[in-house]
């Protein structure tokens, strides 16, 4: 045993010897070539890479010594002089960094770099010229004592001279702190040291490779996994069109050269982002032979087109060439995602004069596609357009043109004379998303006529009425059609002096034109068919239809923005409604509630505000409570009021269904407290009004509205009659149980009358009410079945909260004028107002930020993953309010959140989930297991889902 101690230690001799000479032949150690990797890519040197190597930079220090200078005539030569230019810059920003940071660490100021850095200070010039009246609100008393007496220091030091001395403090840093002779002295220590190690391990070294590899010799001869000997093989040439799953190898290797078995303990990362959006991706370490040990094959697939960072790390080190770069192209158009923008079902031009239609053609992903200047889209596209009245085509009327560079087709359409023509736009065979579309071409008096009516906002045209209410006219009746900027009427006169109402139609996008050819040989005036999609249509003949039909389109591009499409209306709306306000600005304003009588309390402290004072940014404060808002206690304030005054529950608004799932509807008066009066109907309409107009400002300024409204309230809100057709979403119990049956059966025997009976809480008849006049007495019939179910439509779900719907609006229509508000439709305005009530975990892992890239972080972010995609809506809904405030996301889902939901590492472990609201920050601490995490996690959201903690 002793010969073989001396044994040992005479080979540790043997060893320290050549850890001498590795020592003595190289200046930089580990730590400073991963300092050199990090600074490489942090400062986005990546590119320059090859030119650091070749000019044998191993340290940040070197690297500013060799390349921080002008001359670099005996460096290697960069490509020109602009590339030479940005690379020193970047150094001496790199110097500049390392002298802040040596002065900061010097002043025990070091902790407060990244606030420093936050507040634009990223040199010791900056500090000179630093106003410190931004961190005297950041800073304990330590560390505001510890500033000013370093900031009293700096004031007395020279610039130049202080530079100088740190950068030569930095230079001596940097330098190899051991002496020969300390080397020696440290040589014989290992020497003892390794004797004894290998002694005690000489039974596990024999073992075998496996276990070899964790043995002390690893360093020395060079058996470790080396990032910089890494290397990575692509299976595709560039560029690659998207939609395909793509894949590449990682092979990993010693530092001496040699293959290295890879496993999942070597804290391997691969990371792929395109843009802000990060992508999934599968990663199989090894293979089923075993020349793959080394190997790691990674899948992942592509939807998006553009430029792809793949990041491979071992630890926190890039592997040689990380981050690459991969470009992938959009594929080839599909026509269900290609479609016109700033779209009208309805164009409307002159004769001879032509009228441009940009298409933009996009992928089945919905990327962009690329048009070549040089492309004729007539290979591809085909454009019938036919003559609606004589169903002649028209082959000659059209045109293509190509914008390269914003990725663009123009159609260009010019007709020789007046007329309806209907187009229909294809891409190789099959019609586009909205590319079947009406052309009304007029000739100049025509056109002049129409800029007449517009101007003047009312115009009435004699018209004949071939059908209405699903009754057909044996002789066509002569009526007039009124048309304003918000409707569509159509009036017959009695005895040619007392007008009779007969329909109206709401001037928006759901009012669709049909337009027919001549069936009338007598009088051979076209036809014309009005359809909203809820009354009954209605078919006229008129020699003016053209005229008709262009006023109405006119008048709608102009009450919309332009264009049909709820992105388009919603931008024009947004900015309508900033320039309605312009007059008010978004100064501070403070309120006080208490939050066992939030509704009571904020309604007190609002009552007597003026339009200004809704206009304003309000700052909430719940007494009794620690907080400040930076808009995290506004989020909550919001979400709160409309929880009270839209949960059923609270009598203000009820829900004909029996559960929470149902849609809510004003309560009428039979039903409601006494003490829950008009006026908070009044107080709910400004609350909504509030939000939309805080939306309007920006999304860093978005409210949304925590509600489910009915669909009858929300068309009354803009202008639309009610009918029965509204109970199917409202009240499916009474839709159900009631009106289909109605609708589907024979009715004659089943006695019913035109009256609605009216029941308090208990179930006790109150009251008998009349749905027509005299309408006790009149029986439902077959006949008049549809006019029984619309009366009672029009009693149950407006004349009975008539009262509460006027204050509401009156609420309203003090922060958004009412002509705002009519050009959505219902589920458009329910979108606008109160955001997505579906959540799509694709859309939640696309946008997201991080924050944290350790082994044990990326664990519970997996199992964050697999939480989240087990959550039932309430559960998401319930994790959102706790991140962000709000129940509720944006229109356009978690891409529209601001700030983006942000995951980071919490530095606790075992502890509940805490979160930022007015960061939409959640951080997650560590755990030993996924149970014991999704346990805290559903506790933490379903326990603090309310209230403001200090974290």
């Amino acid at each position: 045993m002793a010969n073989q101690y001396y044994t040992s230690i005479s080979f540790g001799v043997f060893i320290s010897a050549l850890l001498l000479l590795y020592q003595l032949s190289t200046d930089v150690t580990v730590d400073q070539e991963k300092e050199l990797e990090n600074a490489i890519f942090k400062y986005d040197l990546e590119k320059y890479k090859p030119f650091i190597e070749l000019s044998g930079c191993s340290s940040v220090v070197t690297l500013i010594k060799v390349w921080g200078q002008n001359n670099h005539e005996s460096l290697p030569s960069l490509p020109n002089a602009k590339i030479e230019k940005d690379f020193t810059a970047k150094v001496q920003k790199l110097k500049q960094h390392l002298i802040l940071r040596r002065w900061l660490k010097k002043k025990d100021l070091f902790e407060l770099k990244e606030l420093f850095f936050n507040h634009g200070v990223h040199s010791v010039k900056d500090l000179y010229e630093f106003d410190d009246t931004q961190l005297t609100t950041k800073l304990n008393i330590k560390q505001f004592d510890t500033w000013m007496k370093a900031r009293d220091s700096l004031l007395h030091e020279e610039y130049s001279d202080l530079v100088e001395s740190l950068w030569l403090a930095i230079e001596e840093e940097a330098k190899q702190p051991w002496t020969t002779a300390g080397i020696f002295i440290l040589s014989l220590c290992v020497a003892l040291f390794t004797g004894m190690v290998l002694t005690m391990s000489q039974p596990r070294l024999e073992a075998g490779y496996g276990n070899q590899k964790l043995g002390f010799l690893s360093y020395v001869t060079g058996r470790y996994l080396s990032p910089l000997k890494c290397k990575v093989v692509f299976d595709w040439t560039e560029p690659q069109v998207v939609g395909n799953t793509m894949s590449f190898t990682v092979k990993f290797f010693q530092r001496n050269g040699q293959a290295y078995p890879i496993c999942n303990e070597d804290n391997v990362l691969i990371e792929i982002t395109q843009g802000a959006y990060k992508i999934a991706c599968s990663v199989e370490l090894g293979g089923s032979q075993i020349s793959d040990a080394n190997t790691a094959r990674v899948q992942f697939t592509v939807r998006r087109a553009g430029e792809y960072r793949i990041c491979v790390l071992v630890g926190m080190t890039h592997i040689q060439g990380s981050p690459f770069i991969k470009s992938f192209v959009p594929g080839p158009p599909d026509p269900v995602k290609t479609c016109f923008i700033h779209h009208c079902s309805t164009v409307v031009g002159s004769e001879d004069i032509p009228t441009q239609l940009f298409i933009e053609p996009r992928d089945k992903y919905g990327n962009l596609c690329t048009v070549d200047k040089d492309c004729d889209p007539a290979n591809e596209y085909s454009v019938d357009i036919i003559e609606v009245n004589t169903g002649r085509p028209i082959p000659d009327s059209f045109r293509w043109e190509c914008y390269s560079l914003i990725s663009r087709l123009v159609l260009v359409l010019k007709f020789p004379k007046e007329g309806c023509y209907r187009a229909t736009v294809s891409y190789k065979g099959q019609t586009i998303q909205n590319g079947d579309f009406h052309v009304i071409i007029l000739n100049q008096e025509e056109s002049f006529m129409v800029q007449k009516n517009v101007a003047k906002k009312n115009k009435c045209y004699e018209v004949k009425l071939l059908a209405l209410n699903g009754e057909r006219y044996q002789k066509p009746k002569k009526v007039y059609c009124y048309i304003s900027p918000k409707q569509l009427t159509l009036k017959e006169y009695m005895w040619k002096f007392f007008p009779k109402h007969l329909i109206t139609f709401r001037l928006c996008p759901s009012t669709k034109f049909k337009f027919q050819s001549s069936r009338n040989i007598l009088q051979g005036d076209p036809i014309l068919v009005i359809d909203d999609g809820c009354q009954q249509e209605v078919e006229l003949i008129s020699a003016d239809r053209n005229i008709i039909a262009a006023t109405f389109t006119q008048f709608l591009l102009k009450n919309i923005g332009g264009s049909e499409t709820f992105k388009d209306k919603q931008d024009f709306f947004q900015h309508e409604v900033r320039k309605y306000h312009q007059k008010h600005f978004h100064d501070k304003i403070f309120i006080k509630v208490i939050r066992e009588s939030l509704l009571e309390t904020s309604f007190k402290e609002t009552k007597n505000f003026s339009v200004s004072d809704w206009c304003k940014n309000f700052e909430i404060t719940f007494v009794g409570e620690e907080g400040i808002d930076w808009g995290g206690l506004r989020r909550e304030w919001f979400e709160l009021v409309c929880s009270s005054l839209f949960d059923p529950e609270n009598l203000l608004f009820h829900s004909f269904k029996s559960d929470k799932q149902g849609l809510v509807h004003p309560c009428p008066s039979y039903k409601r407290p006494c003490h829950l009066k008009l006026k908070y109907y009044e107080f709910a309409g400004k609350v909504v009004g509030k939000c939309l107009y805080e939306s309007s400002l920006g999304s860093s300024y978005r409210q949304l509205v925590k509600a489910k409204f009915s669909r009858s309230f929300l068309a009354q809100l803009i202008g639309l009659s009610v009918h029965y057709k509204y109970f199917e979403h409202d009240d499916p119990e009474l839709y159900v149980s009631k009106v289909k049956y109605i609708l589907e059966n024979d009715i004659e025997s089943m006695g019913l009358y035109f009256i609605e009976e009216i029941y308090d809480a208990s179930g006790q008849l109150l009251e008998e009410v009349d749905l027509i006049p005299n309408g006790s007495n009149t029986l439902v019939t077959n006949a008049n079945k549809i006019q029984y179910l619309n009366a009672l439509a029009q009693y149950r779900l407006t004349t009975s909260v008539k009262q509460e719907i006027e204050h509401f609006l009156k609420g309203l229509t003090e922060l958004i004028p009412d002509n705002l508000l009519c050009i959505f439709d219902e589920n458009e305005l329910e979108l606008l107002m109160c955001g997505t009530g579906s959540y799509s975990i694709a859309d939640f892992k696309a946008n997201h930020a991080l924050s944290g890239a350790t082994y044990e972080f990326r664990k519970v972010l997996e199992w964050f993953w697999i939480a989240v995609s087990n959550f039932s809506e309430e559960e998401m809904a319930r994790l959102l309010q706790f991140t962000t405030g709000c129940s509720q996301l944006p229109p356009g889902g978690f891409a529209e959140l601001n700030p983006k939901f942000h995951i980071s590492a919490a530095q606790t472990f075992g502890n509940l989930p805490t979160a930022h609201t007015c960061f939409n920050q959640l951080c997650l601490p560590d755990y030993d297991s996924y149970e014991q995490f999704e346990k805290a996690l559903r506790l933490a959201i379903s326990e603090g889902s309310e209230g403001f903690g200090m974290v």
